[in-house]
C-alpha cells in the first residue's frame, strides 16, 4: 500500500486505508468512509486542520482532511488495543522514513537542514530528560513523556484525556476519579510574575509508567 505522506502532514484518505488495513489484518470489520470522517471531525473538533472535497468518478463528493501526525495518532487511538498498537507503529514508521529523504537539489538541501534544525532543538527535552535519573520529587512533565513517545505534549493531553485519565479543571489538568490518590501524579507549586501562587500537575515514576502501558500497550 502506497501512503502519500510529508513529515508534518497525511492525507485522511490514507489514514483511513491505513487503519482498514491492520483492521482487516486483526479480522475486524472494516470501518465506513462516513463514519471515519465522523470520527476524524469529532475526535478533532476545534483543532485546525485543512479540509478539501475530491469529486468522485459518479459525480459525487467525498470530504477529505490534510492532517498532521499528531492529529493521525489521535484518531487512530479510538481503534482497539490491537488495531490501535499497529496503526501507531505504522504512523511513526512512516514519520520515521520521511526524515530521511535525501535531497536532490539545493533548495531541498537547505530546507532539510532547517527541518534538522528544527528537530534537534524540539528534542531538546528528551535529550535533557535521559540526562536525568526518572524518579525525582519534582515529578515529570507531560512534554517530557511526550518526548518519549515521539509525540507532542498537545497530543499527548489530548489522548490521555480521551482515555479518561486526565480532564481539565479551572485551566489545568487534573486526574479522573479512577486514577487519583494512586500515586501517579505530583503537585507542584510555582509563583507567576504577579507574584500569586499556582498548582499544577507533574507525573510520579508510576504515573510515567502508566501513560507508557496505555500509549505503547
Amino acid at each position: 500500500m502506497n501512503l502519500i505522506t510529508t513529515a508534518q502532514t497525511m492525507s485522511s484518505f490514507d489514514l483511513f486505508k491505513l487503519v482498514n488495513q491492520v483492521r482487516e489484518e486483526a479480522g475486524q470489520n472494516k470501518i465506513r468512509a462516513n463514519d471515519f470522517v465522523a470520527r476524524i471531525q469529532d475526535e478533532l473538533e476545534g483543532d485546525n486542520y485543512e479540509t478539501f472535497v475530491v469529486q468522485n468518478p459518479n459525480n459525487t463528493e467525498t470530504t477529505a482532511f490534510k492532517l498532521t501526525i499528531d492529529q493521525c495518532m489521535l484518531v487512530g487511538m479510538r481503534e482497539s488495543k490491537s488495531v490501535r498498537r499497529s496503526v501507531l507503529a505504522k504512523l511513526k514508521e512512516l514519520e520515521q522514513k520521511d526524515q530521511f529523504k535525501i535531497p536532490q537539489s539545493l533548495p531541498e538541501a537547505l530546507q532539510l537542514a532547517a527541518d534538522l534544525a528544527l528537530k534537534i532543538e524540539q528534542d531538546k527535552p528528551k535529550v535533557e530528560y535521559h540526562d536525568k535519573v526518572l524518579a525525582t520529587d519534582n515529578g515529570i512533565t507531560t512534554t517530557e513523556i511526550a518526548a518519549e513517545l515521539g509525540m507532542s505534549a498537545i497530543a499527548l493531553n489530548r489522548t490521555l484525556e480521551s482515555m479518561k485519565v486526565q480532564r481539565k479543571v479551572g485551566g489545568r489538568w487534573v486526574l479522573t476519579v479512577a486514577y487519583i490518590n494512586k500515586g501517579y501524579d505530583v503537585e507542584v507549586t510555582h509563583v507567576d510574575d504577579g507574584g500569586k501562587s499556582r498548582h499544577a500537575m507533574k507525573w510520579s515514576e508510576a504515573g510515567r509508567k502508566l501513560i507508557h502501558e496505555l500509549i505503547e500497550g
